[in-house]
């Protein structure tokens, strides 16, 4: 089936089996191998990619799926250098072996975002916004990540530091 994905800002045109999945399309077909494949049955995020703005696990969905949408791996996160929460997981020592890195990445801008829209998680005590990224939100909105060597504090310390940075932005510029 020709497909028509536009990933990390470029367009391509796909002829895919519409059984191949959206990991492996970007893994296989146009070599963008950032994403990894880890349990290929959503349970570990180190598939996670952002898929019109919004976190996904693509090894739980079909490329074909996706036709006319806007992917970002965590080759696009950034277009000059390393995005800003990609710096903070070097300064704070948020990897080691490094293999879920790119999913972790890709879930932490999506939970950034879900947090500067005021949406609201399972343990948010309401459901009107703006929400603080405390650690219990910051533990449930990454729970769909693994960190098989337990990097688990300077993950957090990087995402933390980001938010927070984030925020005293927002509150001089208002």
């Amino acid at each position: 089936m020709n497909t028509n994905l536009t990933v990390n800002g470029r367009p391509h045109a796909l002829d895919l089996d519409t059984r191949v999945t959206l990991l492996d399309a970007l893994r296989d077909h146009l070599k963008l191998t950032g994403s990894k494949k880890g349990c290929d049955h959503g349970q570990c995020g180190a598939c996670t990619v952002l898929v019109n703005g919004q976190r996904i696990n693509a090894c739980l969905s079909l490329a074909v799926m996706h036709d006319g949408d806007e992917i970002t791996t965590v080759e696009g996160l950034s277009s000059d250098g390393r995005s800003p929460l990609q710096a903070a997981f070097v300064r704070h020592d948020g990897m080691q072996c490094g293999y879920c890195t790119p999913g972790q990445l890709c879930s932490a801008t999506g939970v950034l975002d879900e947090i500067a829209k005021g949406w609201p998680s399972h343990v948010s005590a309401d459901l009107e916004g703006p929400f603080d990224l405390t650690r219990e939100e910051l533990a449930e909105r990454m729970s769909g990540n693994i960190c098989r060597c337990s990097c688990y504090p300077g993950i957090n310390k990087a995402i933390l530091s980001v938010a927070e940075d984030e925020t005293v932005h927002r509150e001089a510029a208002e």
